[in-house]
């Protein structure tokens, strides 16, 4: 009988699985994980970003200082709905570049004048619950998706149904925006930050400017951008051509822009962290002052809201940052149009949500313990078929050294154990266990249950670690284990990061 415990409720036989097989023995696989890179003028994203570590590495006057440059602000009331998806301890702010052609940006379009604001930017910068990872997801402009009943920005109704996603804040603004994304991928959005070109430009100004790199000389007139091969210290109107220019470089698709935009993206972070920026007085105001009038944010992200975040992300730097694109494929019905690519999609949205907190402010002092260095024995304690080599093939994936499957009695509770002898490292030892477990976080407990029929597992890990055997019963109220990444492995090689070839 699998896993050696005597169970009559259990089935005898799945048609998916040869009944010859030990179910905690099956061949190793590799559960795939969605999605990759993201989009047209991304400036935003690492506006908001930028304004949360500024805020919380400098003394620049203190509070009145920071106050006076909050005044300069302007914000808007979001409404998403009545019906949101939970909070789960994560960030997610919205990012979205206007491209109204009023005021300054008259330039950009003088026949658009009048007609409102449009995006073709739209992304959703992740921060983890331990806030240790950031990931910026980017949603092609051109993703045919259901979009639910708005009201339109002149206040009368608008049907749901099947459009682009850029029509949400074309015809809806970001109230419709938002319950767009919400209603896709079921992740709440905590804040909204919006910039216009104008905008944009005067930040990489305050910055000094943003190096690139071009794999060939480009002369794009519509994105006004004429540079010869190589790299480049851009400014203004170059630094905003950059990041628009699409048809002379690449492949001349709105994919391969969001991938130098991300890599602009990490250039902007890198810049704005470690290039002395935070120390220098003069250099810091005009940032601050710039980031001010190019950005537009929800009511609810005030000054201390953005002191709170800032002292959560104080740890983060550009290396954390990763670029993202939603998975996508052909709109069969337009081939100029793109549709979400499923399943990736819903296991993608899925992995972000499954982000949850799972490390505790004290957990910061304990000795920091690797997946590798922990061999772990996974025992069933449900009456599901195979549960054992389920979990155990996922935390194998994670990197633990799994060493053997089998049953126990029958529990509610998952419990993570560790041998009485191994009281004075058992716990830290079991807390990386606990660390990959979704929901809230489990403390380790000192004394082992006996298995039932245990089997030894076909660990990867080499060599053995020699640390103490961690115990993970798996009760009725299993958790699942969280994902290591909301980026899929399967498109790793998409991702976009401070160690991107600059060069695109």
């Amino acid at each position: 009988m699998s896993e050696g415990r005597r169970a009559p409720e259990r089935p005898q036989h799945r048609p998916d699985r040869r009944p010859d097989r030990h179910p905690d023995q099956r061949p190793d696989r590799r559960l795939d994980r969605p999605p990759g890179p993201a989009r047209r003028i991304t400036p935003l994203a690492w506006v908001s970003m930028a304004l949360t570590f500024v805020l919380v590495a400098v003394t620049l006057g203190g509070y009145a200082y920071y106050r006076s440059v909050d005044n300069e602000i302007p914000r808007v009331p979001v409404d998403a709905g009545p019906s949101r998806p939970p909070e789960t301890g994560a960030l997610n702010v919205l990012l979205v570049g206007s491209d109204s052609r009023e005021g300054d940006n008259k330039k950009y379009g003088a026949k658009s004048q009048g007609l409102g604001e449009r995006t073709d930017t739209i992304m959703v910068l992740h921060i983890s619950p331990d806030r240790d990872k950031a990931t910026m997801i980017s949603f092609p402009r051109d993703t045919m998706v259901m979009i639910p009943q708005c009201r339109s920005r002149t206040g009368t109704m608008l049907a749901g149904g099947l459009r682009q996603i850029n029509s949400a804040f074309n015809d809806g603004g970001i109230d419709c925006t938002v319950r767009t994304l919400e209603s896709l991928t079921n992740i709440k959005i905590n804040h909204i930050v919006k910039v216009d070109f104008t905008g944009f430009k005067g930040i990489v100004d305050a910055l000094g400017g943003i190096e690139i790199c071009l794999p060939k000389a480009v002369n794009d007139p519509k994105a006004k951008l004429v540079l010869s091969a190589g790299k480049h210290v851009v400014k203004g109107e170059q630094a905003l051509g950059y990041v628009r220019t699409r048809y002379t470089l690449g492949d001349g698709s709105d994919l391969g822009r969001i991938q130098r935009q991300q890599v602009f993206l990490t250039k902007v972070l890198d810049k704005i962290t470690d290039g002395g920026l935070l120390t220098d007085p003069g250099k810091l105001n005009a940032f601050l002052r710039a980031g001010a009038k190019a950005v537009t944010l929800d009511d609810k992200l005030t000054l201390s809201r953005m002191l709170e975040i800032a002292g959560s992300v104080k740890g983060l730097t550009a290396k954390e940052l990763k670029g993202i694109t939603v998975p996508v494929e052909a709109y069969p019905a337009d081939k100029n149009r793109v549709q979400l690519k499923q399943p990736d999609a819903r296991n993608f949205f899925e992995a972000v949500r499954s982000d949850v907190n799972v490390t505790p402010p004290s957990a910061a002092a304990k000795p920091k313990v690797e997946n590798g260095q922990v061999r772990v024995q996974v025992l069933n304690g449900t009456t599901e078929l195979g549960k054992a080599g389920q979990v155990a093939d996922e935390l194998a994936d994670q990197g633990f050294a799994v060493v053997q499957v089998g049953n126990a009695a029958p529990v509610a509770t998952t419990s993570i154990r560790y041998a009485k002898k191994d009281a004075d490292n058992g716990a830290v030892y079991g807390d990386a266990v606990a660390a990959r477990l979704s929901k809230d976080k489990r403390t380790p407990v000192a004394g082992k249950v006996a298995p039932v029929n245990p089997k030894p597992y076909a660990t990867k890990v080499t060599p053995l670690p020699d640390g103490p055997i961690v115990q993970l019963v798996i009760g009725a109220d299993w958790p699942g284990v969280r994902v290591a990444s909301a980026i899929p492995g399967s498109l790793k090689d998409k991702v976009v990061d401070s160690t991107t070839n600059p060069c695109l």
